[in-house]
Order: structure tokens, then sequence, then C-alpha cells
């Protein structure tokens, strides 16, 4: 399709040319356009026919920089699988070059995931060239970095960098086309296997007897393989049984067919791999007597043997058998290999339920006592001791019952600092972390507006004035009036002009830390009256609020002492004392919780409002074997209780 719309991609690249330079006159002006129009249409040309992906990938990349002026080199980074990095998948304008110096650019688009652009500030331009700039674009698909590629370009302005970056986003779109049809055949042998695998799954499932399930898997297998006869059997207490054979509903396990099936399945059990006749590359060097015997037994032109397994230990086996037609090949072996590993763990569930309830129990039953009595496993026997010590102890010994609950850590004050009106911010000088001091400047609004307003004010204040000494110069009562409450209210609005011009410094009302408000990414934007800005919290005073379970509040009283675990200080615990408990519940994650607010003895220098961690609250000396089952045990009991009629 690609090699069809080759004359399209020459039209168009011929329009492109004509769209850079338009009123060309002069005859160099009119040859370098030619020159750039042939360069073009043979990039286009060996784009649209590409044989190979690094073809591909090379001709992409010459266009992408004959389509971008000022490319000084280009360079385009693929994901390897192989050795887990990326790797040069093509460069321009010499792939011999060494692009090595374009590796910062690259890595910084690949750790953002998005466009990077580097030698736009002073320090990066002291590593780059003179007068040039290196621009990176992510290549990336089904959200995964693929890859990348950077180009040295000229300086140019910002509005021209984004231009380019536009356009290698547009061009990324063949890449990805490019990295989606390399996975196409891979993925399409990966689920044709995976469908034929569940199939086999689902024709399992459907059945609860063993045999059923057997002879249902060995029919669905023999035609998707195309075998002859599959034959599959099971292993119970170290004696093999042949449990199904395709398309056959009654056999005599006596009879020397079944015989020789019943040896190649035991064969490959005990060998624990795939045997084969004629071998596979994966079955080379495997014991195949048995094999062998069935197919001159049988007269099959190939035989493949595949164990089941189930918790790394064969269970089972599978027999395919071929009379005609190829042999089994490599992929037919991994299909039976992961439908081996598949079904074992359940045929083999399936066996174990043929046995009555009883008889597992009791084999449960006699296994631990054997392993307890037996001569062997000190250390089950050992461990065994321990419990029971330790069920001694919980039981008799007694220990300090204490009630756990989520925390967090207040500030005993938190201001908030507000827009005194409506305005747009100019500057932002701290933000949430930042620890400030009383007065600080934390933020400017605009007041440019505001002294406009002021000189309009002061004009009309000044005007006023005057027309009113010239109205008591004349005598004129009624004018001086009116005049005067004219003054009075332009020095009304001066002064309250002044006010919020003062109120435009939004300052820090104490010593503290900024607990909320981050301004730095709206610079310029509009204000309301009233918005939160900041939220300070003093150092020197806090509070630590506790969310306490209401299983557990009827424990908790005023004046209990308890510790307190930071996650953002560990290793330490700090004291406190229980003072105030809410009587209003709080429902979260589908449970109740009580505000129970506690006072530290001593903050540490480090604490800062907003942390969180685990307090314990001490309510007591109780058993431990209490402690450590009430939860169970009260739930136990609401549960009867609300079972009962």
């Amino acid at each position: 399709m690609l090699c069809e719309n080759e004359d399209m991609a020459n039209m168009a690249s011929t329009a492109l040319l004509g769209e850079r330079e338009p009123g060309s006159s002069d005859r160099s002006g009119a040859a370098g356009a030619q020159t750039a129009m042939d360069a073009d249409a043979h990039a286009w040309a060996a784009f649209a026919s590409a044989s190979s992906d690094d073809a591909f990938c090379a001709a992409w990349l010459t266009l992408q920089c004959s389509l971008i002026t000022g490319v000084q080199a280009g360079l385009l980074l693929l994901h390897d699988e192989a050795s887990q990095t990326y790797v040069p998948a093509a460069v321009w304008p010499d792939p011999r070059r060494d692009l090595s110096y374009l590796t910062e650019a690259a890595e910084r688009s690949l750790s953002q995931r998005r466009g990077a652009v580097l030698g736009l500030d002073a320090s990066e331009r002291e590593r780059l060239a003179p007068d040039s700039v290196h621009v990176a674009y992510p290549i990336e698909t089904d959200a995964s970095i693929r890859g990348t590629v950077v180009l040295d370009l000229t300086a140019r302005s910002e509005p021209q960098l984004q231009s380019v970056l536009r356009q290698l986003l547009w061009g990324a779109g063949w890449l990805e086309a490019m990295l989606r049809r390399r996975g196409v055949g891979r993925e399409a042998l990966l689920l044709e296997r995976a469908a034929t695998v569940i199939d086999l799954l689902q024709a399992a499932q459907q059945h609860h007897v063993l045999d059923h399930a057997a002879l249902a898997i060995v029919n669905e297998l023999a035609t998707k393989v195309h075998a002859d006869r599959v034959s599959l059997g099971m292993e119970r207490d170290g004696k093999l049984k042949l449990r199904a054979i395709s398309r056959t509903a009654l056999f005599d396990s006596k009879s020397q067919l079944v015989e020789s099936i019943a040896n190649a399945m035991e064969e490959v059990i005990d060998q624990e791999s795939g045997v084969s006749v004629p071998p596979v590359p994966a079955a080379r060097g495997r014991v195949n007597v048995a094999v062998r015997d069935l197919a001159a037994r049988a007269g099959d032109k190939a035989v493949l043997g595949i164990p089941l397994t189930s918790g790394g230990e064969p269970v089972g086996a599978l027999v395919l058998e071929r009379s005609d037609g190829p042999v089994f090949d490599a992929d037919t072996v991994l299909l039976c290999e992961m439908l081996g590993e598949l079904l074992g763990p359940a045929l083999d569930r399936m066996l174990h339920e043929e046995r009555w309830f009883g008889g597992r129990l009791v084999d449960k039953l006699a296994q631990w006592r054997d392993d307890l009595l037996g001569p062997r496993r000190p250390a089950l026997k050992l461990s065994a001791a321990l419990v029971v010590l330790a069920a001694l102890f919980l039981t008799f010994a007694d220990g300090e019952f204490r009630v756990s609950a989520k925390t967090v850590v207040e500030g005993a004050v938190q201001r908030a600092v507000v827009a005194p009106f409506e305005g747009y911010l100019a500057e932002a000088l701290v933000r949430a972390g930042e620890t400030v001091t009383a007065r600080q400047l934390l933020a400017r609004l605009d007041d440019r507006d505001l002294r406009l307003e002021r000189v309009r004010w002061s004009s009309e204040r000044e005007q006023a004035e005057r027309k009113y000494r010239e109205a008591l110069a004349k005598r004129d009562r009624a004018a001086s009036r009116i005049l005067a409450a004219q003054l009075s209210q332009a020095e009304a609005q001066l002064a309250l002009i002044d006010e919020k011009l003062a109120r435009t410094r939004l300052l820090a009302p104490f010593d503290g830390i900024v607990v909320s408000g981050d301004l730095s990414q709206f610079l310029g934007a509009p204000l309301e009256q009233g918005k939160v800005l900041f939220e300070l919290a003093p150092l020197d005073a806090y509070r630590v609020i506790l969310k306490v379970d209401e299983r557990d509040i009827g424990y908790v009283t005023a004046a209990q002492p308890g510790e307190l675990a930071l996650t953002g200080l560990g290793g330490r615990t700090y004291p406190f004392t229980v003072k105030t408990i809410t009587s209003v519940s709080t429902p979260q994650d589908g449970r109740n919780f009580f505000r129970v607010e506690a006072a530290l003895e001593q903050a540490p220098p480090t604490l800062r409002p907003g942390m969180e961690g685990i307090g314990k609250i001490a309510a007591g000396e109780r058993r431990l074997v209490w402690i450590w089952t009430r939860n169970f045990v009260d739930w136990a009991r609401i549960s009867f209780w609300a079972w009962l009629p």
C-alpha cells in the first residue's frame, strides 16, 4: 500500500516545498528549490518503498530532517528487547557519525515521557554548540515508551520550536504503526495458542468427573492438533491408570495397545519431560524406548508424550499419535507443554476428590500424627511444642492493653490567608511546606489598576478642592457644601484605594509553616474575593487527632496516657495525654470512628502539621489471649446474636 502511494507522497513533498519559499524569482532560489524538491521526493519515495524496519526508520528520520529546516543531525533510538536498552535505529545525515552528545536530550524526553528542548537556559547553552538546540520527542505505544527521536537544530524562537515538536508528534504515528506491525505476528501466534489452551480448559471445566473431563480433553486436543489418537493417564500412589482415549468410549485396559500407551506414559513421567518420535529439538537426548515401541506397534509416523504436572511434580501424561501427515513440530510441543502445566492441577484435584471425605481426612490426620511422632521432622516437633507453650503463656499471662488508632498532627491554631478583593496574582513567594516568619511577604497581587484608580481620584480631589476654594471665595454656600461633599468622597475613595494597595501584599500573620497553598503555577490568574490562598499553622503549638474505632471507644477516657509513632519520624515514639473525646462518629471505609484529641507532652523540633502515624492509648492490664482475640470474639457474638431468631 505504501508503494502504491509513492506518487502521492512525491506530490505532497512538492507542495510542502512550494509553501516554504513563496515568491522566489531569481535563478539561484529556483535551483535551490528544485534541489530541495528532488531531495524531498527521494525521501518520500524511500519512505514509501521501505522493505524492512531498518530502511523504514532511516527513511522516516531522513524525511523528518528534510521537513524541518535547520537540522544539523538526527538520531532515532528504539528499545531493544534483548538487551533491554535503547539502541540507535537510524542516524542522519551520516550513519557513521558519533551523536552521543544528543544523549542528554534523549534521556530527558524518556524520563519525562514528553517532548524536551535542551538549550533554552543559559546553563544548558554552555554545554551545547553555539546557536544550537536539541529537541527530543518520545515514541510511545500502548502507554509504553518504545524510543525517542532527537534533533540537533539551529537556535530559533519558542513558537518555532513548538512547530518542530508538532511535526515530530505527527511523524511519530508512522513509527507507532511500524512497532505495532512488528508485534502482530508474535501476538497472533500467542493469541491462537492461548485460545487453544482456553478451549481445552473450558472443555475440562464443563465436567466434574475425572473420566468425563479426560475424554472431553483428548477429543478436543485431537481435533486441535490433528492427531489420530490422544490418550490421557493419571498416576495415583505410584500406579498409572489410563483414563481416556480419543474417540473411544470403552477400551480394554489389558490389551497390548493400551499397555504400550501406558508404558510410554510411564517413560514420560519418569523423565518428567516431553518425549517424541522422531525427536524434536526440545526433546532431544531423552530415552524413548517405550515411545518407539508404541510407534512400531500402532504403525504411527509420529508419537509425542507430555507430562501433566501439579506443584512441580508429574501426576499424569498425554500421548499424541499421528499415523500419517507431518511430524510434531516445536509449536505443537510447546502448546502441549503449556496444556500439561495448566491441566495438571485441575485433573489432580479431580483425582483427589474422587476419594471420600473420610478417607482424605484420615490421611491428613495420619500424616500429621506420623510427622509429630515419627523419628523425622524435628523442626515440626519443635514448632508444635512452641505453639503449645505460646498458647499456655497467652492464656495465663497479663499484658498492657493499648487502643491503636490512626493519628494526624494538626496545628493548635490554623490561619487562612485569603484574597482581600478581586484581582490578579502578580507574585507567589512561598509554597506549602515552607517555614515563614511574622510579616514575611507570601504573595503579591497586581496593583496597576489600583494605582491608576488612585491617580484618577487624586485628580478629582484636586479639582474638587480647587472648586471648593473658589466657592468659598465667592461665598456660595450651596456650592461649597456640594463641593465639600465631593471632596470628602474623593478623599474616602483615596483612603479605600490606599487600603487596598496595602492589602495587595499578603503577609504572614505569625511565625509558622505553610500547610497548604502553591500559587507558583497561577501567576497572572484572576482571584476571587475570599479565596483561600494559603493556610498557616504555628510551629510551637500542636494537637494530636486520633481516629478511634467505635469498638474501642469504650476503653478510652480523658487523661489516659499514650504514645505516638509518626511515619515521617520513624524510630521514636512521643508521649501524649488524652484531652477530649467527641460524641459524634465519622463514617469512613465502611466503619465508624470517633475523634479523640490529645496533647503532646514534648513536641520535637522536626514535627510539622499534617504528619500522620499510629497512636496507642494505654487502657490498663488484660490477659494477652483476650487482647489478641477480643475483636474476633466480639464479631462472633454480634453475628451469632443477629443469626438467632
